[in-house]
């Protein structure tokens, strides 16, 4: 445990549980402190590039995430407007030479429940429920969190994966806000036999237009189907206002091809949700205390990457540590230095998708015949800095003496 306690982690999500399971698999005490009343998740899909794959093989996790995801044959991109197909990411045999993984569909419940199950088996991981974190207190030696109730946990230093309005930023840095990019997103899953919709069932599908998109997918082995629909916001209408929320898609969607309009027909209207991020910034820690995932470097969804760069944080901020032998200000300087430039630029990336999933006018034929023109090996070329993972400086790299 070390003489100041355990690492402490604000936040039971994905970043936070596997920088739990990367630190207790180096020998660190781990206390995970959770606001919910329960460990658990929002019951929708996540999307995985192969890049997911290192940091999961390092924490043991490869094979039970792949038993409950699956792997499609395609990710296309859909014109909204014609129904014809934009441009496609083969992701079976070709993708699987070229990136050593796969490309994962997973349910978010049965994603959060394999970590959850690993760390419950873990000795060194203690996971402590409705534990709201309200203030931190780093006193050089040591941390302390006071939850909302009242109680106190101390530590050797805190992680505050603690999502996008990150009360540990908040904190930190009071810098703000999350940036609201002016679109709204609804999320729902159907089972698979209740879709009426003219769609291919088995693939990722992106209907991209002018203000608005959608994208499909099929989880737990074809048996559910999950839809999300995204657009920029034209109105005002109050929190679950369902009969405003439908009036306003009727009215954004009304050129959309009619087989988007029948999977409009299918979204659960009860709550929505605005898209936004944050501008990325150099660093994420102060003495003792450093952030992770959504709360240091939150994204838009283009790259589908939120939870993976997530989960990359997890192990290479456990790695940083056990390399700096107890100092945690070198440390997290060294996360820093080897997360920095690749979640910007995922970042930023992700808001040049977004504008090109959008784009109206001239300019979206343009961007289409750009994406038209893209073989196969150019498409993996584009994605290679990517989905070949990430390396951690070389000064954090353990030597192995050569003979």
């Amino acid at each position: 445990m070390g003489a100041n306690g355990p690492i402490l982690i604000v936040g039971g999500g994905l970043g936070g549980l596997t920088a739990a399971l990367a630190l207790a698999r180096r020998g660190f005490a781990v206390r995970v402190l959770e606001s919910a009343p329960e460990f658990g998740a929002i019951g929708f899909g996540i999307q995985f590039g192969p890049n997911v794959f290192h940091a999961l093989d390092r924490i043991g996790l490869r094979d039970a995430v792949l038993e409950n995801g699956d792997s499609p044959p395609a990710v296309l991109m859909v014109d909204a407007l014609d129904g014809k197909e934009v441009t496609r990411v083969p992701t079976g045999a070709s993708f699987r030479r070229r990136f050593k993984h796969p490309y994962l569909i997973i349910h978010r419940v049965d994603l959060h429940n394999v970590m959850l199950d690993a760390c419950r088996r873990e000795p060194l991981i203690t996971l402590v429920p409705d534990a709201q974190v309200t203030r931190f207190d780093d006193r050089r030696d040591g941390v302390t969190v006071t939850t909302q109730d009242g109680r106190d946990f101390g530590g050797a230093a805190l992680i505050g994966a603690d999502g996008i309005r990150s009360r540990t930023r908040a904190q930190l840095f009071d810098d703000g806000d999350p940036l609201p990019n002016g679109f709204m997103g609804f999320r729902t899953i159907v089972p698979m036999a209740e879709v009426t919709a003219d769609v291919q069932r088995d693939v990722v599908a992106l209907w991209a237009g002018p203000g608005f998109h959608i994208v499909h997918y099929p989880l737990r082995h074809g048996t559910l189907f999950n839809i999300v629909a995204v657009f920029r916001r034209s109105g005002h209408a109050e929190r679950g206002d369902v009969a405003a929320y439908r009036a306003e898609l009727e009215r954004v969607y009304r050129d959309a091809y009619p087989t988007m309009k029948a999977l409009l027909a299918m979204l659960d209207l009860s709550r929505r949700q605005a898209v936004g991020d944050r501008d990325p910034v150099r660093h994420w820690h102060k003495g003792r205390v450093v952030l992770l995932g959504d709360a240091a470097h939150p994204t838009l969804q283009s790259l589908a990457q939120g939870a993976c760069m997530a989960i990359e944080d997890g192990v290479c901020l456990a790695d940083c540590i056990h390399f700096a032998g107890g100092d945690f200000a070198a440390a997290f300087g060294r996360f820093e230095r080897a997360r920095g430039l690749r979640t910007a630029r995922v970042t930023v990336e992700s808001r040049y998708i977004w504008d090109v999933y959008h784009a109206e006018g001239i300019a979206r034929d343009v961007y289409w015949q750009m994406l038209s023109e893209r073989s196969e090996a150019d498409v993996f070329q584009c994605l290679a800095w990517l989905y070949d993972g990430f390396q951690l400086p070389e000064q954090a790299v353990p030597r192995v003496a050569r003979g």
